[in-house]
């Protein structure tokens, strides 16, 4: 099982105008990242669960198209339920919570791994985090208590790029190397790596 959670700290909690992403706390950059986080050509990857302002399991979702407005439509639907403690589904494999950071690391059953600039080197320790949860930040990246507290948990610290990278680049970037990493040596297959 693959987890991603992308720490976005200026989207909004509320439902919003699908016609006005970039301006529901840049609402378009978590679309992209579940889209990137669940989606392959013509399905849905369904060894994952991405973790935004709710979970969404690749393998219970529906009707989930790669696209930000269909992507939007199915978090505001899931924001506007009235949000508690516990997991509540919106639709089938969307669910929303009222939980912090801690809380979600905390439950998490795996390792956590944080990707940041100055990690180790993805292809060091791809073969290590399958089953982690793959902690990275929105654009703005995460406000300083928030990353004390994931390096304080983190097992790992990786890098996809000595560039800071959007989160859906960030996570298309991890799948390749956890699919490659889990497939072997590649030996008479064609591979974009150097």
């Amino acid at each position: 099982m693959r987890s991603f959670l992308l720490v976005a700290n200026q989207a909004v909690t509320r439902p919003f105008n699908l016609n006005g992403l970039p301006n529901a706390g840049r609402m378009d950059l978590a679309c992209r990242f579940l889209a990137q986080a669940l989606c392959v050509s013509h399905g849905i990857r369904e060894d994952v669960d991405a973790f935004l302002l709710l979970l969404v399991r690749g393998g219970e979702v529906r009707t989930l198209s790669p696209d930000e407005r269909n992507i939007g439509g199915i978090i505001n639907k899931a924001l506007s339920l009235s949000v508690l403690p516990a997991w509540r589904e919106s639709s089938p494999g969307v669910y929303v919570a009222a939980k912090d950071l801690a809380t979600l690391l905390d439950e998490h059953p795996g390792d956590i791994a944080y990707l940041v600039e100055d990690g180790e080197d993805i292809r060091e320790t791809a073969g290590k985090l399958e089953g982690c949860l793959v902690v990275l930040g929105d654009h703005r990246g995460l406000e300083e208590e928030q990353e004390q507290l994931v390096r304080r948990r983190a097992r790992y610290a990786v890098s996809v790029s000595p560039h800071a990278l959007q989160a859906d680049q960030c996570v298309t970037i991890v799948h390749y190397e956890l699919d490659r990493a889990a497939e072997g040596p590649s030996e008479g297959k064609m591979s974009l790596s150097r």
